[in-house]
């Protein structure tokens, strides 16, 4: 459970932090090429353990989906 908790926070922690460099970006009439790379760089690591972490919370609702269907049905029987 704690490991849950601790990923479920760290996904609001890097959409949070997504959020930050976009608005960096928009707050900028010029952009130092440099430091903009390593936000770009930034936002893509984030973006792909954001994207594994929202499979894996897909994963966990099948799970439960499976759970409540396969006790639907035991009780139909």
């Amino acid at each position: 459970m704690i490991k849950e908790k601790t990923d479920a926070k760290n996904l609001n922690v890097n959409l949070k932090r997504l959020s930050e460099i976009t608005e960096w970006f928009d707050s900028r009439e010029e952009i130092d090429v440099e430091e903009g790379l390593e936000k770009v760089k930034e936002a893509v690591s984030l973006i792909k353990s954001s994207k594994e972490r929202l499979k894996d919370i897909e994963n966990e609702f099948e799970e439960i989906k499976k759970e409540v269907d396969s006790d639907k049905e035991e009780k139909e029987e």
